[in-house]
């Protein structure tokens, strides 16, 4: 599983550092290019648009973000419970996204979390024809991966909750629900 990586400073256009403001400040999605997306399978085949999906969520016009979030969503969460190979690099920064205040589409990244964190759709095929558990591609281990990833960055749900968004902060709500977590 992969990491994100530590807060960077952002750069101008020569490559050179920002003055800090006193706030963090972060270059949203750079650990995605240390995925592997060609190795990685989503519902569609090859995983190779993800990032620049998740990239038209972070920049994009609500409009864009929204249809960008849409076809993320049918690639590693498909009808809202089948999950792929490739949702669980695509998690980490489905919460980096959730947390940016520029990103149009919060409420519903965290409803497509939410998704994620409930898939149990390969695990009970699997409970009934325990031989799936053998194929060299292994769903029900791909949905385990995924929910475990939802699970490991469960810590941004604190600051989430006090989103002065009411519809940001109904679905964190439900999403600290469905992860067995009160939000301070």
């Amino acid at each position: 599983m992969h990491s994100v990586p530590p807060e960077q400073p952002r750069t101008g256009q020569r490559g050179q550092q920002q003055p800090r403001t006193g706030m963090a400040t972060i270059t949203p999605l750079t650990g995605a290019a240390r995925v592997d997306w060609s190795g990685l399978r989503d519902s569609t085949g090859s995983a190779t648009a993800i990032p620049l999906l998740l990239n038209s969520v972070a920049w994009g016009s609500p409009e864009t973000a929204a249809a960008a979030l849409k076809d993320l969503r049918e690639r590693i969460c498909q009808y809202g419970f089948v999950v792929e190979q490739a949702t669980a690099a695509t998690v980490p920064f489905l919460w980096e996204l959730a947390r940016l205040p520029r990103v149009t589409c919060r409420a519903q990244i965290l409803h497509l979390l939410k998704n994620i964190a409930d898939t149990r759709q390969w695990e009970s095929i699997a409970g009934a024809y325990p031989k799936l558990l053998n194929h060299r591609e292994n769903p029900a281990a791909w949905e385990r991966a995924a929910r475990e990833a939802v699970h490991a960055h469960r810590d941004a749900l604190d600051a989430l909750v006090s989103e002065d968004d009411t519809e940001i902060a109904h679905a964190t709500a439900e999403l600290a629900r469905t992860l067995g977590r009160q939000p301070c």
